[in-house]
């Protein structure tokens, strides 16, 4: 076990150094448009919202294909993967389709969530040009899924850092203008991204040709047809894995659709809180990689006991670093919120919701990992059906009531700090049940030694 631990400990460090070079693009995004004007600010808050809804639940159907990789990888099957791949590229298309044309359109999403008429266009510039900017974002995401499958993350993690070293420059070029180009203010940013993805597409496909790493997977090989049971078979993991992922994400997307209504302040403050929970959640979400690649090339190798152990292993990290994160991020809630902006309202308004994110957090890194050491297990759908009753049925809807409405006799709050609190609550009933789910999925595993997913 110590030397799993190590390598899962390695893994799971190179996911989270690429993974906050990805987020960097965010948090720039944020400093340089909150730099720039709060409306700019306010207007990527919402915008990236919505982007961010429609992205991460695409990328989560094909980051679910990390199970079947790391298992063919485990049983040797490493042509099979190669083939694995290629049809895997069908289901990227879909996806990229079908982002493209929710991001095309959020005239409804806008105002359904009574989103300032002043800031719809802005924002509906910016999600223009990220639609652009998302097939290639789902295609590398296909790329970085394989190789963290193959227990080499190293290659993307090198690349999504250089990718920063443009992505700064060009934010701050596009958004505030030079060369004659005027300022575009949050577009700016989006521009920047378009670049960035495309560049990044190319440079894996580059890689995928001439790297010795792919070789024996025989990847670059003439496209066969579609064949419909392997499709199939990625749908079934794949498709309840991201509508999961969405779920929990439009829950996050509506909290800052609904905040906006409160004002430019309220919305900046979320930002930066929801900014600062995404840096956060890079943490679990790079160990919960790195585990459950392990437990699934156990599983495909048939030793199903160190793939449970492996398992209990991660969660256990996972649970030391959230504590000791929540409780950096509570006493370092000033400085950080000072670092966003200059507006002393903001800061203000931002401190109190840190304080919240720092709860939020503990609970978002649990289940986090728990859903993807079920997905090891094949299991989706009760995932799905959680986050649907806890976190759109419940969180969401207690936040809306504290922060409109009133709740349990209590005046309402108008405060952006009413939402986080039902989010909060809600994802820690989540990570309860999740919790259980594992156990059972663990000891059923136990008791049949033999069965895969």
């Amino acid at each position: 076990m110590p030397s799993e631990r190590a390598q899962v400990a390695r893994h799971a460090a190179t996911v989270l150094v690429g993974q906050l070079a990805v987020m960097a693009f965010g948090v720039t995004d944020t400093i340089v448009a909150g730099r720039h004007a709060p409306t700019s600010l306010a207007a990527l808050s919402i915008g990236s919202a919505v982007y961010v809804s429609v992205y991460v639940a695409l990328m989560g159907i094909l980051q679910a294909l990390l199970p079947v990789w790391a298992e063919q990888r485990g049983a040797g099957e490493t042509t099979a993967i190669g083939r694995s791949v290629r049809q895997a590229l069908y289901l990227c298309a879909i996806a990229s389709v079908l982002g493209m044309a929710v991001l095309l359109s959020p005239g409804a999403i806008l105002r359904w969530t009574e989103v300032p008429p002043d800031l719809r266009e802005e924002v509906g510039r910016y999600l223009t040009v990220l639609a652009a900017a998302l097939p290639p974002a789902l295609a590398f995401r296909l790329y970085t899924t394989l190789n963290q499958a193959l227990g080499r993350p190293q290659l993307v993690t090198w690349l999504q850092m250089g990718s920063l070293l443009v992505k700064i420059p060009l934010s701050v070029a596009f958004t505030f203008g030079f060369a004659g180009l005027p300022a575009q203010g949050a577009v700016g940013c989006a521009w920047a991204t378009l670049t960035v993805n495309y560049l990044l597409l190319g440079i894996a496909i580059w890689l995928v040709r001439s790297s010795s790493l792919y070789a024996p997977l025989a990847l670059w090989r003439r496209l066969e047809r579609p064949d419909r049971a392997q499709i199939a078979r990625f749908a079934r993991l794949g498709i309840p894995a991201g509508l999961a992922v969405m779920v929990e994400v439009t829950s996050f997307t509506l909290m800052a659709l609904f905040i906006a209504r409160q004002g430019t302040v309220a919305a900046a403050a979320h930002q930066i809180a929801s900014n600062l929970t995404a840096v956060l959640y890079m943490v679990p979400l790079s160990l919960a990689i790195a585990t459950s690649a392990r437990v699934s090339y156990w599983r495909g190798s048939g030793d199903e006991a160190l793939a449970r152990q492996v398992a209990w292993m991660g969660f256990r990290m996972a649970a030391t670093i959230a504590l000791a994160l929540s409780a950096l991020l509570y006493a370092a809630r000033a400085p950080l919120a000072s670092l966003y902006t200059s507006s002393a309202d903001v800061i203000a308004m931002a401190f109190g919701l840190l304080a919240w994110v720092a709860v939020y957090h503990v609970a978002d890194a649990l289940q986090t990992f728990c859903a993807f050491v079920l997905r090891c297990y094949g299991i989706t759908i009760a995932p799905l059906a959680t986050y649907g009753v806890l976190l759109w049925g419940a969180g969401l809807p207690a936040g809306y009531a504290l922060a409109y409405t009133g709740f349990a006799g209590r005046e309402p709050l108008h405060s952006p700090a009413a939402f986080w609190i039902g989010g909060a609550l809600a994802l820690v009933l989540t990570a309860a049940v999740f919790t259980a789910m594992l156990t059972l999925a663990l000891e059923k595993a136990r008791a049949a030694p033999q069965a895969t997913t």
